[in-house]
């Protein structure tokens, strides 16, 4: 019989988070993949649990050589027990490789279900909950950044990001470009930790506050894209907006029809606006 693969979720701070279930199947595994050999240590040893598995480290590193040696001790019936520094394998971490193969040799998978950054922050935020997108880490390059951020402009859902703290206020000011500078979100910081913030206020505050300086782990939630139907919005945001569109490839008669239909006004009003702002800047 092939074994089972198990994915354990791990705290994302509080180790009295940790699932009574993770300590099971920690003394249970016969092979343990942790991103990080030394933090599983800390960890068992803030939990009270002695493992006697195999620990073999799985990183993004080594995930594409390790799979393979792992698959082999599933299919020779080994209990195999991943985890990642924080949070649920496979969400922005190690995992999905090792997933894909799992399920391509048909054995089992199972899941510890454990605390998460992205549910956690959803909760706090104070922004809808109902329906939301996780979008993950935005890319590193500016215009690579703007260009993921467009693509959402109009989600509806509310949008889940991670991001580190050396690159959040240049993520903010983006997302304020793009997105609108009064769209709200909240920004959270070392979440369940002793030194856990959650900031809340639009997006131009936020990247104002950002700008300071943050440091820990950073989840951003943001507001998702109003509905469509009339809209009070001033000739700044109507032209921001017909701008955005501009930059992403659209001709500036498309971009001013779609920025009328998604804020309910005459074309005539954007257009009016787009000129008026022209001739401002002569």
């Amino acid at each position: 019989m092939t074994g089972t693969l198990v994915l354990a979720g791990t705290p994302i701070g509080d180790v009295a988070d940790a699932p009574p279930r993770l300590a099971t199947e920690l003394l249970a595994a016969e092979v343990i993949a942790a991103e990080d050999t030394r933090r599983l240590r800390r960890l068992t040893q803030a939990m009270g649990v002695h493992t006697t598995g195999r620990v073999v480290s799985y990183f993004e590193g080594n995930e594409s050589a390790r799979t393979p040696e792992l698959v082999e001790a599933l299919l020779g019936g080994a209990r195999v027990l991943l985890v990642t520094d924080a949070g649920m394998p496979s969400v922005s971490d190690p995992g999905y490789r090792l997933v894909a193969a799992a399920v391509e040799h048909d054995i089992k998978v199972t899941a510890v279900p454990g605390p998460s950054a992205v549910l956690t922050a959803l909760a706090v935020s104070g922004l809808p909950v109902d329906r939301f997108c996780f979008e993950g880490f935005l890319p590193r390059k500016a215009g690579e950044r703007l260009g993921r951020l467009r693509d959402v402009a109009d989600e509806r859902r509310t949008l889940v990001y991670f991001e580190a703290p050396h690159r959040l206020d240049d993520t903010l000011a983006a997302m304020a470009e793009v997105l609108g500078e009064e769209r709200r979100a909240a920004v959270c910081r070392e979440l369940t930790k002793t030194y856990e913030e959650v900031k809340r206020g639009p997006l131009k505050e936020l990247a104002e506050w950002a700008a300071e300086g943050v440091r820990g782990e950073i989840t951003i939630v943001v507001e998702g894209a109003p509905e469509p139907g009339p809209q009070d919005l001033d000739p700044a945001e109507l032209v921001r907006r017909v701008r955005v569109r501009e930059e992403a490839g659209e001709r500036r008669k498309e971009a001013i029809s779609a920025v009328a239909a998604e804020a309910g006004l005459p074309k005539r009003e954007v257009f009016d606006a787009v000129v008026a702002a022209k001739n401002a800047a002569k």
